[in-house]
């Protein structure tokens, strides 16, 4: 996508297309079925073959995606790969029992770092805010991760407002920056542009980057209230949320149709684009690899955006 604009990960990062690879699904069978008949290894082999061809560098990981089975996968196609320019983030997560942030996040990475096989990440983030040590703790120990190489930027993860400031004020005192937000944001859940926390990150060059932001499928356009989801994902997406969102479904397919074909899940990732935000959209195999990188190369009128805003401003 060489006509594809990049921007920076965090005020002093590097240059990436506005979209990344979510790994979530990359070894687990609990929630999306791994080697259970849906995909396997080569499926994803070819999904990350077909991304990184497409010019996307960043792919996201954490510690619990499938047990760490996630950071071996992806470890693996890293280093089969050969390329020095593919950015890794992972993330540390808060269990109850590692009340020694300071010491927990270095060793920890330690370990995703093994699981990975690469001597440093490019992004290290906590997954959750909820922690028993205070925030100034957690970001010292991130502290010590820069310092010892292990990671060359800072993150988090479902920070709210209030959280990310603080994070900032700590790091800040540190000499260090906070290079990213990662927060679940799409056309259904927008919750972070009322509440400010897209407007402060975009000011503070903060990148937002977006998880789930097809909804875990729903805005693919291949699911419909005769045709739910099976599995976790039914609980939380059934038929009434699925009839809800017809009328959207059916504008994006509109949309598209005025940029050349382009397929709902395709306009839902540029909406996200659009918004400054950095999309992480899941990759089970080529076809979803396919369709996520359809989503660039292109941009939304500025009239089809808030077409799509006002559809969306009861989610």
């Amino acid at each position: 996508m060489s006509d594809q604009p990049t921007t920076n990960l965090g005020p002093d990062g590097p240059a990436v297309v506005p979209m990344g690879i979510g790994t979530w699904s990359w070894g687990d069978s609990l929630f999306w079925d791994f080697n259970q008949g849906d995909y396997t290894t080569e499926d994803i082999g070819r999904a990350f073959q077909a991304s990184i061809d497409a010019g996307i560098t960043l792919f996201d990981t954490a510690e619990v995606y499938g047990n760490g089975q996630s950071e071996r996968i992806l470890g693996d196609l890293v280093r089969k790969s050969g390329r020095d320019d593919l950015l890794v983030a992972t993330k540390w997560f808060p269990y109850p029992w590692r009340f020694f942030a300071k010491q927990s996040i270095p060793s920890t990475l330690h370990d995703s770092l093994d699981r990975l096989g690469v001597e440093h990440v490019q992004l290290y983030q906590v997954h959750w805010p909820f922690h028993t040590a205070a925030i100034a703790t957690v970001m010292e120990g991130m502290q010590i991760a820069v310092e010892q190489g292990l990671t060359r930027q800072i993150g988090v993860s479902n920070y709210d407002l209030y959280q990310t400031r603080r994070a900032q004020v700590y790091l800040q005192e540190m000499g260090l920056s906070l290079a990213a937000n990662q927060i679940q944001y799409s056309l259904v859940n927008r919750e972070i542009e009322k509440n400010g926390l897209l407007e402060h990150c975009l000011e503070s060059n903060i990148t937002v980057i977006a998880y789930s932001p097809l909804a875990q499928g729903m805005l693919t356009g291949k699911y419909t209230p005769d045709n739910p989801p099976g599995g976790a994902r039914r609980t939380r997406y059934g038929k009434s949320f699925l009839t809800q969102i017809t009328p959207l479904i059916a504008l994006m397919e509109e949309i598209g149709r005025s940029h050349g074909g382009k397929t709902p899940a395709q306009v839902a990732l540029n909406w996200v684009i659009a918004k400054g935000a950095v999309p992480i959209p899941g990759a089970k195999n080529l076809g979803q690899a396919e369709e996520n990188i359809g989503a660039l190369g292109w941009s939304l009128a500025p009239e089809e955006v808030a077409a799509l805003d006002k559809a969306t401003e009861a989610f």
